[in-house]
């Protein structure tokens, strides 16, 4: 029987190793073993979505916690590498683009342990994302890469990445969507808060460029503020940005608007029942671009890249700024129309 790793860290990770889990399992050959490095670590980031996705508590718990970026992929390293050297699997299987993915993939290979990387070679391009870093050296060492798009292809082979290590095999975050859309229709998320199918909007802000800055989490809170005297909405806030709203003396400014709705983190299936019922969805997150486009519903992503092109040229994504939001959000929603 082959052990094979299955890394998690954050929550667009859990939804990437659920169905491979699952499928997994159901094989003679495999034994799956679910490893969570603990970067996400609020009981609502984490056990919550374990629980939706019908996956097991984690067989590993690395447990680092939050940190710098050094920080955290150094004790990512350390604990992993012991894990290893205790009990060798027969592959890795890291996921997306978090400290952890890198530091895994590195623990392994520099064991000799084969690694595959689930939803390699997206490019933002745009050297300055920690994400894009991980995005590069993970691809660059990893024995199997497992693309989501033709992009990812054209982008692993472009940089000299060998053709026999390259294997397209789809959106494994569309495929969990998929498996979990009549649980998700079951939930009552939207009914609890008392909103409107179609009438409401969905708001999700994590990334540094979006909320470390003053400037730019204040003219957010007075975009969002805005656009909530149209239309609700909900905002199910990060522990993260939470704590930069209160640091900047900005939490008033979206608590004490009528139109916003904040929240606690929630699982996927309670979060993902307010998506598929929102009008349009306001975001940073790489995930939720894929799953709006998928669901056909109008998305702004605040940056100025990604590395999902293809929700932009071909789905229902548009890349907007905290100063045009509001222009941006029109000119989403008309594309809709005119669509």
């Amino acid at each position: 029987m082959k052990t094979i790793h299955l890394v998690s860290a954050a929550r667009p990770n859990f939804m990437k190793i659920a169905p491979l889990y699952h499928a997994l399992s159901r094989q003679d050959w495999a034994h799956p073993v679910i490893v969570h490095t603990g970067q996400h670590y609020d009981k609502n980031m984490f056990a919550d979505f374990f629980k939706d996705l019908g996956l097991p508590d984690p067989h590993i718990n690395l447990g680092v916690g939050s940190g710098t970026h050094a920080e955290q992929t150094g004790r990512v390293m350390i604990a992993y590498e012991k894990v290893l050297m205790a009990d060798r699997p027969d592959l890795v299987v890291v996921a997306g683009d978090v400290n952890s993915t890198a530091a895994c993939a590195l623990a392994a290979v520099k064991l000799g342990i084969r690694v595959a990387h689930l939803e390699a070679g997206l490019r933002s391009f745009d050297r300055t994302m920690p994400e894009e870093i991980n995005r590069v050296v993970t691809d660059s060492i990893a024995d199997y890469l497992w693309t989501p798009s033709r992009d990812g292809n054209e982008n692993l082979l472009r940089e000299g990445i060998a053709s026999e290590k390259i294997t397209m095999v789809g959106n494994i975050m569309i495929d969990s969507l998929v498996m979990m859309t009549p649980a998700i229709r079951a939930e009552q998320e939207r009914e609890r808060i008392g909103l409107e199918s179609g009438l409401y909007g969905v708001v999700t802000l994590h990334r540094p460029s979006n909320v470390d800055d003053r400037s730019t989490l204040y003219e957010l809170c007075k975009a969002l503020g805005r656009i909530a005297e149209k239309t609700p909405l909900v905002f199910p806030v990060h522990p993260r940005t939470h704590n930069q709203l209160e640091r900047f003396g900005l939490l008033h400014l979206l608590a004490d608007s009528k139109g916003i709705i904040l929240t606690e983190p929630m699982g996927y299936k309670a979060f993902m029942n307010l998506v598929f019922g929102c009008r349009f969805a306001i975001t940073d997150s790489g995930g939720l671009q894929e799953e709006t486009t998928y669901l056909l519903i109008p998305c702004v992503t605040l940056r100025s890249n990604t590395e999902r092109p293809v929700t932009v040229t071909q789905g229902t994504n548009i890349l907007g700024t905290p100063r045009t939001l509001e222009k941006d959000l029109e000119e989403v929603m008309e594309r809709k129309v005119d669509g």
